[in-house]
């Protein structure tokens, strides 16, 4: 037998100015070319937390990269990572599914819903920081620490309103907000590079690896994300090709002005949108780029709808996306800022879905996935593929505990210290959590290339 096709998902021919499927189990349009894609993932590879995060590049005040470094850190990770994304964006466009729904066939539909709750988690908690980050942003701009709840507000209901339509926010990106954006962005490359920077690291590489890591961190959490997009792909090329380079220029670009204006402002993240607003009419181009900013908090709102959709498949997308606007938005209400949790929630999203991706690339392309996978609601459950998952995470936290706890961090060190092991400069987490896991999946094939309950034999 063949593999049971998810014939709702791939079906040719929808309308081609129809919006996305108000439920699951329905054929997407295919109305989304490879510049539209490079728009999409370059306004997403743009963000406010890019600037102030070349912090986690540039590291600890005292020990800093050299700015060579810290720019190759970036480059090398951007592109490994924004590589994976290109991979999942791809395998989107191939199924025409979202992208939980693209782990029924990985794990089976009922353990499918492990990494789709994670994933809810993921996305909410990016939706709150990003809202967070605009109205902090909107107040850099205003010159004022007041009306935080009414930019908010403002922020969750423009954010809200995205995801009632998405293609057509989409489309909108690509037109205008793409080409704003890239003015703003030379604008302020041209004025802060006049100015120099001093570089306190200069000849430093220790830390490179774990600079590497954090960049590798921030494009793989869009991995999970990537196919709620490019099922509207035209085809798997534009798919791969416009996620990769769109989102690979715009973040290495970003990050390396972030690191610019952090250096300017002595190596303080809280002074970095100083030295933005500090140019002539910079506080005009920084409100461009915090009024984009929008498209990541729709990104999350919209994903997390559609990861909901993976566990309640008849419910109205825009019903889904309506409660989670406003849940996100009162959220952010209530936090009024994060701290180090950010960084620690970086590391973990690592831990969870490098190794997730390794073996999602693997059984698609080398094992199961090269007959089919069955993405039906009755998908059989494949528990074997939890194994190398599960591996991967473990080997990601051996050797880079996330900071999420004393206790969780002290747990692994305790580890590292009872089999006398001390992380080097080589140990890359991003690499050894993705090639265990990869070479786990492959060694698991033939006992995993067949699927019980009727999907494939």
């Amino acid at each position: 037998m063949t593999a049971v096709s998810p014939a709702r998902f791939s079906e040719p021919g929808a309308d081609a100015h129809r919006e996305a499927p108000l439920v699951l189990d329905t054929a997407p349009p295919r109305t989304l070319d490879g510049r539209a894609l490079f728009a999409l993932w370059a306004n997403l590879g743009v963000s406010l937390i890019g600037f102030t995060s070349a912090a986690t590049v540039l590291g600890a005040k005292g020990s800093e990269l050299s700015f060579t470094a810290a720019v190759t850190a970036i480059l090398v990770g951007t592109v490994i990572g924004t590589a994976m994304l290109g991979v999942a964006a791809l395998i989107g466009a191939r199924t025409g599914a979202p992208a939980m729904a693209v782990l029924r066939g990985l794990f089976g539909t009922r353990l499918s819903y492990l990494p789709t709750v994670l994933n809810i988690l993921q996305c909410i908690g990016w939706g709150v920081y990003e809202l967070t980050v605009i109205a902090w942003g909107a107040q850099q701009v205003a010159g004022t620490e007041g009306w935080r709840w009414l930019f908010v507000v403002a922020a969750g209901v423009l954010t809200t309103v995205l995801t009632i339509w998405p293609l057509g926010s989409i489309a909108v990106l690509r037109r205008y907000v793409a080409v704003a954006v890239g003015v703003a962005m030379v604008y302020f490359t041209v004025q802060l590079g006049r100015q120099g920077f001093p570089d306190p690291g200069a000849g430093n590489w220790h830390g490179f690896l774990t600079a590497t890591d954090a960049i590798i961190a921030v494009s793989i959490s869009f991995v999970p994300l990537a196919a709620d997009y490019t099922r509207h792909a035209r085809s798997s090329g534009a798919a791969f090709w416009g996620t990769f380079s769109g989102y690979t220029v715009a973040q290495v670009w970003c990050y390396v002005l972030g690191l610019i204006a952090l250096l300017q402002s002595g190596g303080d993240p809280d002074k970095v949108f100083a030295s933005f607003t500090g140019v002539a009419a910079g506080w005009l181009f920084l409100l461009v780029l915090v009024l984009r900013e929008t498209d990541q908090s729709f990104a999350n709102v919209y994903s997390t709808a559609m990861s909901v959709h993976n566990l309640l498949p008849r419910v109205d997308r825009r019903v889904l996306t309506g409660g989670i606007g406003v849940l996100v938005t009162v959220l952010a209400l209530r936090i009024q800022q994060f701290t180090d949790s950010y960084y620690a929630f970086l590391g973990l999203i690592g831990s969870v879905f490098v190794p997730l991706f390794a073996v999602l690339a693997v059984d698609y392309f080398l094992g199961a996935g090269r007959r089919g996978w069955d993405l039906s609601q009755g998908a059989p459950s494949r528990p074997l593929m939890l194994l190398p998952w599960a591996l991967g995470f473990a080997v990601y936290q051996f050797l880079n505990p996330s900071a999420i706890g004393g206790w969780w961090t002290g747990m692994w060190t305790d580890l590292q210290s009872a089999v006398g092991f001390t992380p080097q400069s080589w140990t890359s987490a991003s690499l050894f959590g993705f090639l265990v896991p990869a070479l786990a999946t492959w060694a698991l094939t033939p006992f995993t290339a067949r699927v019980r309950g009727g999907a494939q034999d």
